[in-house]
């Protein structure tokens, strides 16, 4: 993650509400979002300015995050982290960005606390 964006930030932080014992963390130069200890996911925006979404959502929910819409695998020093995407979050919102966090909760839920 390379820029911090408080908007953006915000806004991930909505589509955990409800979520019990969600945190937060600057870090990677942007925010990540954690339950029970476990990464949820982030928001941040890219070198290019890109703003968006990442989630964890697992290597075992690999297959079902490919069937989502908007989101490309996270590719870091030219590797490829598994169970990791990025979602652009100004082309995607509503019930597409609620289905990546609703897979990514349920990875960390799945999860012993930390």
């Amino acid at each position: 993650m390379v820029s911090y964006d408080a908007e953006l930030a915000e806004r991930f932080q909505r589509l955990l509400a409800g979520v019990e014992t969600v945190t937060s963390k600057r870090m990677m130069g942007g925010v990540c979002f954690f339950l029970n200890g476990n990464m949820v996911g982030g928001a941040d925006r890219s070198k290019a300015g890109e703003r968006r979404f990442m989630f964890r959502v697992g290597k075992e929910n690999e297959a079902r995050a490919a069937m989502l819409t908007g989101g490309a695998p996270v590719v870091h020093g030219g590797r490829r982290l598994g169970g990791f995407y990025f979602v652009d979050a100004d082309r995607n919102s509503g019930e597409t960005i609620g289905d990546w966090a609703a897979l990514a909760v349920g990875h960390a839920r799945s999860l012993p606390p930390k």
